[in-house]
Order: structure tokens, then sequence, then C-alpha cells
């Protein structure tokens, strides 16, 4: 039975959502944005931080989650919380959690009548959810905007090469020239290899820890090349054009696929926007049959089918290129 109370506890998990992310902008600031226009490397050098300051503070932000997956709990965001590089350390992103718990508990407490045991387990899903949730999507775009960039950034690594620039240098102007999230990546590696560190093993650790194919072919190009020698610029367009190919083909299949996902969605959804409206405009339009012994059932039945039709439809569009 869908009332009022479902609607604040929607609201109530939105405003989860939020109140971790001001809280992560005025932890770090807004250089921490994906969007931002300088990157958050050189902003970090600008204020007068030593390179190898920069370098191990970032470094450590970037390792830090996957140190931290024996903590329990913690397991399930260590992964995507390392994708998306949260600054957060895992306590403090634990902290967190309890945080936005108690505020949850709070707000069920002030705006519903729910007991005390719902409210409890409500407010730990809505914490623990919400901040997963919160990661898992800051991971995604990061993620899809190193895909996006990362053939503009091997583009100007071969005009760099072709021009006479040593490859470790190629990788230092890329760091500067280009926007983050991709761009403090590739500063960590121009970092990394003036204190010694082989760009090739840089490279592959980078694609390891971000999980992306691209990347692992970028590092496998140069790895060979360092040991076989060739004409690293040619090698690099052809992997330019490569990966151009696959982000068109991949954009050309999510258009293609775009009608089937959104008719999955709007099937699955419509259902639950119609029992909203019908409780908001008339919320005694169940009562006759509320009491019925197969009233409760039914409406497990019906989540059921909603949930499966979205399984189903993702699994059907789901093409891997």
């Amino acid at each position: 039975m869908l009332s009022a109370e479902y609607i604040i506890y929607g609201a109530i998990f939105l405003g989860v959502i939020v109140l971790v992310e001001g809280i992560y902008l005025v932890a770090f600031g807004k250089s921490i944005s994906l969007n931002n226009r300088v990157n958050r490397r050189l902003q970090m050098l600008d204020k007068g931080e030593r390179r190898e300051e920069v370098l191990a503070k970032l470094r450590k932000e970037m390792d830090q989650h996957l140190e931290g997956a024996g903590i329990p709990l913690y397991s399930l965001l260590a992964d995507r919380a390392q994708k998306a590089a949260i600054a957060f350390t895992p306590n403090q992103l634990l902290g967190i959690m309890a945080l936005v718990c108690a505020a949850a508990f709070l707000g069920l407490t002030m705006m519903t009548e729910t007991g005390m045991a719902v409210r409890v387990v409500l407010a730990l899903g809505f914490g623990i959810g919400g901040v997963f949730f919160w990661v898992n999507s800051k991971a995604k775009k990061r993620l899809d905007m190193i895909e996006e960039q990362l053939p503009d950034a091997i583009e100007l690594m071969v005009r760099s090469l072709r021009v006479g620039h040593p490859f470790s240098s190629a990788i230092s102007i890329v760091s500067k020239e280009i926007q983050d999230p991709l761009a403090t990546e590739f500063g960590v590696i121009a970092d990394e290899s003036t204190y010694g560190r082989d760009i090739g093993e840089a490279l592959k650790h980078m694609a390891e820890r971000l999980d992306m194919q691209d990347l692992r072919f970028l590092a496998v190009a140069v790895t060979i090349q360092q040991q076989s020698g060739g004409n690293l610029a040619e090698i690099l367009e052809g992997l330019s054009k490569v990966i151009r190919a696959r982000f068109r083909l991949f954009r050309r299949v999510k258009a293609i696929t775009a009608e089937a996902q959104w008719s999955g969605k709007f099937l699955s959804g419509f259902p639950v926007a119609a029992l909203i409206f019908i409780q908001v405009s008339k919320p005694d339009y169940y009562d006759g049959v509320i009491d019925h012994p197969l009233f409760i059932p039914a409406c497990f039945a019906v989540a059921i089918f909603l949930i499966a039709n979205l399984l189903v439809m993702r699994m059907l569009v789901n093409i891997k290129v």
C-alpha cells in the first residue's frame, strides 16, 4: 500500500545524496569536481605544494580504497571508490555513512510515524545505499569522461612525438593541456617517470586500477615499443583510430538500443507512477480490496514482474563493443 510516507522516503533518499555531495565539495573544494577546467594536480602545484608531496597525496587517494577493502562493509564500496578516485579515506567514507544514517533516521522520526525498528532499518538502508549510489555514479561519470578524453590525449602524444619530444615529455604535455580526470592521471604518471618509475609499468598500473580496456591497449603498445623498438607515433596513431572507431560503434549501438532501454524503463515505471497518482488523488481507492488475503501477495508479484522486466530488457540490450 503506497502512501505519502513513500514519497517522504524518496525525498529523504535524495536528501542523503545531496548531503554527501555537499560534504564532499565543502571538504575538498571546487577543484575536486570533474568539470573543473584547471586540473586538480596543477591547482595543487600552483598553491605552492612540492611536486613529490602532490604525487604522494594523489597516489594515496588513488590506491587507498583497495587497501581498505578488508574493512567490514567497506568492501562493497572499495572497487567503485577506487575507480571514482574518491578523496575521502575509507574511514572518512564510513563516517559519512554513519552521519547520513543519523540524518536519515532524524528525518524519518520528524516526518513519519513508522515504528522504531522500521526507522532503523530504513535509515541504515538510506545511509549505506545512498553513499553507494553516490560513489557508483561518481565512478561511472569519471570512467565515461576518461574514455571520451583518451583518443584526444593519444593524438596529442602523437603530435608531440612527431615534433621531437620524448615520450615522457609527451605524457607531461598531455597532463597540462587536457582537463581532468585524465589530466591528473597522466600527471601522476609523468611525476612517477621523473622519479624513476618505468612509464609502461605506470600505464599498466593505471589500466588495471581503472579496469579499462583502451588503457590496457595503450600500456601494451608502449611496453612493446620499449622492448622491440619501432615508430611509437605511428603505433599510437593507429591505436587512436581504433579507440575512436570503437567509441563511434558504441555510441551507435547505444542509439539503436535506446528505444528498447527506455521502453523497459517506461513499462516498469508507469505502473508505479500511476499508483502514486491514484494514492495522491484518491487515497481510499484500494480500501475495498486491501483486506483481501491475496492483496499483499499480488503486490509482491507485481513488484517482481516489474523488476524482472527491467533486468530482462537490460540483458537484451547489453551489447558488448
